[in-house]
């Protein structure tokens, strides 16, 4: 056996229903319940209820030669709850005939000792009497290594850590409350959606805060840059006292690494579960995925509502099951699972014809047709209408007015300022051009489908992926591009996302699995950067054509460098400012 991680998890999380310590163990030909056995036998021996106000849970999760297995603790002393583990997990390893499990022989008690003195170094006085009064006045109270808050939002107070026992008698409960917050999660569409909702809300006349892979913005303010899809960006958005509404990305990545950011929300929404980053942290199927994205469930109570896509089939497995009240929504017109749904009087998002409706029961409300959401393109942006009725669901849920739910369908666009790098549409001289963040097959086969659908003489497509992606998923990503038929790939090189592969390896794949589906030699080329192949296909451009440009690695350069052709009134055969060379292979 080998301890492949050890972590805190400061929120809900896929095996706890609050905070805690994970371990993750390659297991490496033992027995995963026997090797599970020892360890919740080393744990009960190292007296770990002590790091726990309650009674401590336990969890565990099997996965191919691996196991993951988590205990319940304070989120004051959660870095001694990770020691705690790490022994246990050293102890039950020692044991050199897991047969004699009963046993477990040579008590570490100097072990034990220590960290007994370190949860008492680490324990915070004030955390259970703080807690208890947080509860009492129905209040989310975070706590992390530099401040304290209570309440959310603009009904929050935020302090130094340090300053937590001068402050605890002074606490202006009755000032105090929390808002309405939103967790979006899903394989594709999850910053789109937050986006749109931001608009929503700030069509209702409410600051709204949002996070993203991208950024924090507090109403028009961008107050961070970066990927803010975890808790630390969470608690950015609702420490922030001019925030009347939460709106929060939240990535697969940092509901393994660290959980929830947030114990409970109004509204959780998963738009999809595909394939994307499988083989991290003991997921290594859809199955799993989904369970990972569903987490999100937890955080809402029975006043809210879990927001689904019903044309996703595990997400409707795992939708039917929940306690908490769910709204479906589906851009299929005939779909049972939802008229079923209807009829029982709950509450779906659809399409009918072109309008856009919310139901309740056998109610409807219209609210926008498919021509007067930007995003949606026409409805060529098929994705876009389902990530329209997801958002519709959520705002319903938060409980923002239709018309304020309609006019920010309607005024939102997916402009390189309002939603960088996601679907962004620019016209030059008679040449489309579409930028966009796919950089998965799911999300790629969605964004061909929308090219596909708009008119062009002839299509070319720019990609790349980065070198954590298994082989099969990345010949995936390759058929995803084939699918929208085009007359030329420019592969791209991605050197900072190479992540333990060669250069040439990935573009050497992809344009293997190209010739498979039936490419010819002369309609792939190799460039050695995201740039210079945006460059290249610029140039190979003729008026009436379409580009579609995926972008990771430089996306900023790209928006850009069409921003600037763009303002000049660049159109095609005209050179642009650097020549470049193909790479040779």
């Amino acid at each position: 056996m080998r301890l492949v991680d050890s972590r805190r998890l400061t929120g809900p999380n896929l095996l706890l229903d609050g905070p805690g310590a994970i371990l993750d163990i390659a297991l490496e030909g033992a027995d995963p319940e026997r090797t599970k056995m020892a360890w919740s036998l080393a744990l009960q021996k190292l007296d770990v209820c002590r790091t726990d106000s309650q009674t401590v849970r336990t969890a565990a999760r099997i996965y191919p030669d691996g196991l993951s297995v988590a205990f319940t603790a304070d989120p004051d002393v959660l870095y001694t709850a990770t020691e705690v583990n790490e022994e246990a997990f050293r102890w039950s390893s020692a044991v050199e005939d897991l047969g004699d499990i009963p046993g477990l022989k040579g008590f570490p008690v100097e072990a034990a000792r220590k960290l007994r003195e370190s949860l008492s170094r680490e324990r915070k006085p004030w955390f259970k009497p703080l807690a208890t009064q947080a509860a009492e006045h129905d209040v989310t109270l975070l706590i992390d290594d530099k401040r304290v808050s209570v309440g959310l939002g603009c009904g929050s107070r935020v302090w130094p850590a340090e300053e937590t026992s001068e402050v605890l008698s002074h606490i202006p409960w009755s000032e105090l409350s929390d808002i309405p917050t939103a967790l979006v999660t899903g394989t594709n569409g999850k910053t789109t959606t937050v986006r749109l909702l931001g608009a929503m809300v700030k069509a209702a006349g409410l600051v709204g805060g949002v996070t993203s892979t991208d950024r924090v913005t507090v109403g028009d303010d961008v107050v961070a840059t970066g990927d803010y899809s975890g808790p630390n960006g969470a608690r950015t958005v609702l420490r922030d006292r001019r925030v009347e509404m939460a709106l929060l990305e939240v990535a697969r990545g940092g509901i393994l690494r660290r959980g929830l950011g947030v114990p409970r929300a109004t509204a959780a929404l998963v738009t999809n579960v595909a394939n994307d980053h499988l083989g991290e942290f003991g997921i290594f199927d859809l199955e799993a995925l989904a369970d990972t994205k569903m987490v999100v469930a937890k955080a809402v109570s029975q006043k809210g509502r879990v927001v689904l896509n019903a044309e996703d089939s595990r997400l409707l497995e795992r939708g039917s099951k929940l306690s908490v009240p769910v709204i479906w929504f589906t851009t299929a017109p005939m779909d049972h699972d939802v008229a079923d749904h209807r009829k029982r009087g709950g509450e779906a998002c659809i399409v009918e014809g072109k309008t856009l409706v919310y139901c309740r029961g056998q109610e409807k409300t219209p609210i926008a047709d498919v021509d007067q959401i930007p995003i949606a393109f026409g409805g060529a942006a098929r994705h876009n209408v389902a990530n329209a009725l997801g958002a519709i669901g959520v705002a319903i849920a938060l409980g923002l007015p239709i018309e304020a739910i309609r006019r920010g369908l309607m005024e939102f666009e997916s402009t390189p300022d309002a939603n960088p790098g996601r679907a962004n549409v620019w016209q030059l001289s008679g040449v489309t051009v579409i930028v966009d963040f796919a950089h998965n097959p799911h999300g790629l086969e969605a964004l061909a489908g929308m090219a596909g659908a708009m008119r062009a003489a002839r299509r070319a497509i720019v990609i790349g992926q980065a070198g954590d992606r298994d082989d099969d998923a990345i010949r995936e990503f390759a058929r995803a591009a084939w699918a929208m038929a085009p007359d030329h790939v420019f592969i791209k090189e991605m050197e900072v996302y190479l992540r333990g592969r060669e250069p040439g390896v990935i573009p050497k794949m992809i344009a293997g699995e190209l010739l498979r589906c039936g490419a010819k030699d002369a309609a792939l080329s190799h460039w050695p950067s995201e740039l210079e192949a945006v460059r290249a296909a610029i140039e190979w451009a003729r008026e009436g054509d379409l580009l579609l440009l995926t972008t990771h690695a430089q996306r900023d350069e790209v928006i850009a460098l069409l921003s600037r052709l763009a303002s000049e009134g660049w159109g095609p055969g005209r050179p642009i400012d650097t020549a470049v060379t193909p790479r040779a292979g």
